[in-house]
């Protein structure tokens, strides 16, 4: 199976060829740009065209939260006009496409996780922008699925964890909100979780929308605790966590206070559950202090 992946930096792009390369029988190859480019969309054909992969996997996308709120149109023109451009091109080239997604785009109002039958409602740009990519898929691409995902880490790129590790070697203490809750979900997990699905597409269906988070939830602010903790055991760095409100640190962009997602969907049309958080999380950091040049001990 050749697998194209759209984004060539991201932390779930770089998981997937990872993983993939582990798999004989799975060829995962990146594009992105100059030669795709999802804020260009006359980009994506010529590229997708030339590749003539077997499945895409949409992973690229406009990420940066705040800055959606000041520059909305590079936001729609990559989440929205450039997915739906990656959509049609599989629908030409009749490969089915599996498109990512995000937590973002419920307004965070539900008790509880929130599931694939819940309506969406994003309080921001970004969001907002998601989920009309979302729709742009959907429309343009019957063999679509696509995958919600939540609070995304990895060893690679910039993420939450990697902040925080960086800004323990600076402080013995930082503040972190703590009235926002979700799921921490590992890049390679889903990664993993992706390959799995991709077999089964190679049968046929299911195809439509899914959630896919690591099992568990927490705050932000405990999700820190977790890497601290996680990381003083190894012999990393550390530091004590002082809990704020979302309104304290005061963001340019609403974020919802609840986006729990239950992925038992995908658990059971796939036959695969997103491992417990704080075990992914574990390893990462492990490794994370490993790709630093740190000696990291075996835990008790």
């Amino acid at each position: 199976m050749r697998i194209a992946v759209i984004g060539i930096g991201g932390q779930i792009a770089r998981s997937l060829i990872e993983r993939a390369g582990a798999q004989p029988h799975v060829e995962a190859f990146p594009l992105g740009r100059p030669d795709l480019d999802m804020a260009r969309p006359e980009t994506i054909w010529p590229a997708l065209a030339s590749s003539r992969p077997d499945l895409i996997v949409s992973t690229a996308a406009y990420t940066a939260v705040d800055a959606a709120e000041r520059e909305p149109e590079l936001a729609y023109r990559v989440n929205a006009t450039g997915a739906g451009a990656v959509a049609e091109a599989a629908n030409r080239l009749a490969v089915p496409i599996i498109h990512l997604s995000t937590d973002y785009v419920f307004d965070g109002k539900k008790q509880g996780a929130y599931d694939e039958a819940d309506a969406p409602a994003p309080l921001n740009v970004y969001g907002a922008s998601k989920l009309a990519g979302e729709i742009a898929v959907a429309a343009a691409a019957p063999r679509h699925l696509i995958l919600r995902t939540s609070w995304v880490y990895s060893p690679f790129g910039t993420n939450f964890v990697k902040t925080m590790l960086r800004l323990a070697s600076a402080n013995k203490e930082v503040a972190i909100v703590a009235d926002q809750c979700g799921n921490p979900s590992s890049a390679l997990d889903i990664a993993e979780a992706v390959l799995r699905a991709a077999a089964a597409l190679g049968e046929g269906p299911p195809y439509g929308t899914f959630h896919l988070a690591g099992t568990g939830a927490t705050s932000w602010a405990d999700f820190a605790r977790h890497v601290f903790a996680s990381s003083r055991a190894y012999g990393g760095e550390w530091a004590k966590v002082r809990n704020i409100t979302a309104a304290e640190f005061a963001a340019l962009a609403p974020r919802p206070l609840n986006t729990q997602l239950s992925s038992t969907k995908f658990a059971s049309a796939f036959g695969w559950t997103m491992p417990n958080w704080q075990q992914s999380l574990d390893g990462t950091v492990a490794r994370i202090l490993q790709d630093a040049g740190q000696h990291v001990p075996a835990r008790s």
